[in-house]
């Protein structure tokens, strides 16, 4: 069995790795969102096509698992900031 500090140093090699998945899952969950999005709408200009609706199905769920892999990023980044300063 690993004594705690060889778990923690395990521990505390990984999560960047654990950031970098995360970030890269987080990307793709926020630019398949971007649907029907312009250049102009991209800086504030006014898209009066655009719409508001309610999200359903496989939207709602990619919207629901974007907002869980940023929560996780971000736990992720605060166990590494934690762990590495040695707190």
């Amino acid at each position: 069995m690993l004594s705690s500090e060889t778990q923690m140093e395990t521990l505390v090699s990984a999560l960047p790795y654990v950031e970098i998945i995360l970030s890269i899952l987080l990307i793709v969950g926020i630019v398949l969102q971007q649907r029907g999005a312009t250049l102009g709408g991209a800086f504030g200009g006014d898209n009066f096509s655009s719409t508001f609706y309610k999200r359903r199905g496989a939207e709602k769920l990619l919207f629901n698992m974007t907002i869980v892999v940023a929560v996780l990023l971000v736990l992720a980044s605060i166990a590494n900031l934690l762990l590495s300063s040695g707190l």
